[in-house]
C-alpha cells in the first residue's frame, strides 16, 4: 500500500497531534504511513476544519519549541570535559551548538506564535526633548482676486 492520499479526520488528527508535540510537517510527511506534504497543503486549502486544527497545532508546536529551548539551555552535561592532563575544560563547541539550537527554536516559536513568543514592538511619538506633542490648527483665508477683463484677449 502506498502513501495515504484520501482525507480522513483520523489522519488529520494524527498529523496535528505530532505537530503539537514539536515535529515539523516535513518530518511527519517523510514517514511512509503519512501523506506527501503537497497532499497536506491541498487538504489545508480544501478543508476549514483541518485549517483550524492545524492553526491550533502550530500554536502548541510553538509552546513545545519554547519548552525544548528551556531544556537545552538547562542541560549542561556536556559543557565541560576532562582534558588529557586531568583538568576540567570548557567545551566551547557544545556550548555554541546549544546556543544555536536555543536561538533557532526561539526564532521559529516567534514565527509560529508571534503574539506569545515574538518581540514586543511599540512606537511612541513625542515632542521636542521628549515632551508632549503639540498640535496646531492653522486657518487659511482665501481671498477672491478679480481677473482683468482684457486677460482673455491674449
Amino acid at each position: 500500500m502506498g502513501r495515504p492520499s484520501d482525507y480522513s479526520p483520523e489522519l488529520v488528527a494524527l498529523i496535528c497531534a505530532r505537530m503539537a508535540e514539536g515535529e515539523s510537517l516535513r518530518t511527519i510527511c517523510k514517514a511512509e504511513d503519512m501523506p506527501d506534504k503537497s497532499t497536506v497543503f491541498r487538504w489545508l486549502a480544501e478543508h476549514q476544519d483541518f485549517r483550524d486544527q492545524y492553526a491550533r497545532a502550530s500554536e502548541a508546536r510553538a509552546h513545545a519549541l519554547a519548552e525544548e529551548a528551556l531544556e537545552i539551555a538547562d542541560d549542561g552535561r556536556n559543557d565541560t570535559y576532562t582534558d588529557e592532563d586531568g583538568h576540567e575544560a570548557t567545551n566551547h563547541d557544545v556550548i555554541a551548538r546549544s546556543r544555536l539550537r536555543v536561538d533557532t527554536r526561539k526564532w521559529f516559536a516567534a514565527r509560529l506564535n508571534p503574539k506569545k513568543y515574538g518581540d514586543k514592538v511599540s512606537s511612541e511619538i513625542s515632542g521636542p526633548d521628549g515632551g508632549p506633542v503639540k498640535s496646531e490648527i492653522t486657518r487659511i483665508e482665501l481671498v477672491a482676486v478679480p481677473v482683468p477683463e482684457n486677460l482673455g484677449d491674449q
